[in-house]
């Protein structure tokens, strides 16, 4: 299995995981070329050598109208008194309370709906633009809870919104390029003390990034400074499948993205891509019986349920209480959507208890990788172990082929699978 690991002892941050994912990339100026070539508005990217503790990466500079975040944003919000530790993408954010107008930099404010606008424009891979979108929101609904204000009224500064978009897009871009089959992450340093924020003086991790950081292994240490930011914490919960040790695994590539202050350890985040030879993983399955909805609510919990994270959901009758014919609901899930899950099964269907187990799965090891075929690429997974090999593609890409040249979708199978053997 292609594994992913990101080792976030010192952390995570937007531009610090895209540095090290980039040096995993064979090509990594054509992919900067690339990059550069998507057209967010006022940025241009960069990849620069550093050196923390005597250890040699890349820091991933996103420069907005020729300069990079710090050298603006945080000189007037931070009042010259506290630079995020990192000196990279932590968004600011701001809501529809009260608020002076900056006078220095004239800062407008975009919502989500220009966020979507912003990142629609740019014409990503439909997979990578869903991702993209999948972080910033998580962001904003993080921010919404926090302040106690809807999702609508939460805004981003725009010369922080669009360093954050250039990391965000460049983190899932590069992700797509090197398709894990799994992504795991240690548990995370937040790091200690209090940041200085455009809201005032806030504990370390700040609240966005904490509620972000719900359900996932985190800690502090002895760095009295903010190591994880909302973006990293955001992208790391949206990618990673597990959190914990380094997995038994062979690695074939090693990156560092650094991040630009200097501490006694190395201010990095460190990526290492392998092969990993574990079969088996820990899955939750929550159950509840129910013998009081009709199908139609079912049909609606069950769609919220995956919307929420769940890896499977099914239904199975059963015989209950007094006779009565009922619905045993199963989910599977990770460790760190079970929260979100169990409130949703709460919150979605009439059960009064949930059922908790741990189990431990037998998988096959799987790998994507893609077909050219006359109506463009089609991904396509295969799985092997077990002295068993099977492969299929992917549905939306057959899908879009099908909608795309008003053909079925086994006529659309059929010519990927004549790409295939071409």
């Amino acid at each position: 299995m292609k594994t992913l690991y990101f080792d976030c002892s010192m952390g995570a941050a937007g531009d610090m995981l895209a540095a090290a994912l980039l040096e995993l990339l064979p090509d990594r100026q054509g992919f900067l070329d690339a990059f550069n070539r998507l057209g967010i508005p006022g940025v241009a990217v960069s990849a620069e050598p550093s050196v923390k503790c005597g250890v040699t990466g890349t820091h991933f500079r996103a420069a907005v109208d020729g300069a990079e975040e710090d050298e603006h944003l945080h000189e007037h919000h931070h009042d010259h008194e506290h630079t995020h530790d990192h000196d990279h993408e932590h968004p600011q954010h701001d809501h529809d309370h009260d608020h002076p107008e900056h006078e220095h930099h004239h800062h407008h404010h975009s919502g989500m709906h220009e966020i979507e606008h912003i990142v629609a424009a740019l014409h990503l891979e439909p997979p990578v633009e869903k991702d993209v979108l999948a972080v910033y929101r998580s962001i904003a609904e993080a921010e919404s809870k926090v302040h106690g204000v809807p999702v609508s009224d939460i805004h981003f500064h725009e010369v922080g919104t669009m360093d954050a978009v250039a990391d965000v897009t460049a983190v899932c871009m590069l992700l797509h390029a090197i398709a894990p089959d799994e992504i795991v992450a240690s548990p995370v340093n937040d790091g200690g003390g209090t940041v200085r924020c455009a809201h005032g003086v806030l504990p370390v991790p700040a609240p966005a990034t904490a509620e972000l950081l719900r359900g996932v292994p985190s800690y502090g240490g002895e760095v009295q400074s903010e190591l994880c930011t909302p973006t990293g914490a955001a992208l790391l919960r949206h990618f990673a499948a597990r959190f914990g040790a380094l997995p038994l695994m062979r690695g074939s590539a090693i990156g560092y993205g650094m991040g630009k202050k200097d501490f006694p350890q190395a201010n990095c985040v460190r990526a290492i891509l392998g092969e990993s030879g574990e079969e088996t993983e820990e899955i939750i399955e929550l159950s509840c019986d129910i013998d009081d909805m009709t199908g139609e609510a079912l049909g609606f919990a069950m769609e919220r349920l995956f919307e929420a994270g769940a890896r499977d959901v099914t239904t199975s009758p059963v015989q209950m209480k007094k006779n009565r014919p009922g619905v045993l609901l199963r989910v599977l899930c990770m460790e760190r959507e079970r929260d979100a899950l169990v409130e949703t099964l709460f919150r979605h269907t009439t059960t009064l208890g949930v059922r908790e187990a741990r189990l431990r799965r037998h998988v096959l090891p799987r790998a994507v990788d893609t077909v050219d075929t006359p109506c463009g690429a089609v991904r396509r997974k295969t799985a092997r172990g077990f002295g068993v090999e099977r492969s299929k593609f992917e549905y939306d890409d057959l899908a879009r082929i099908a909608r795309e040249r008003g053909i079925s979708l086994d006529e659309a199978r059929r010519m990927a699978e004549r790409g295939e053997h071409a």
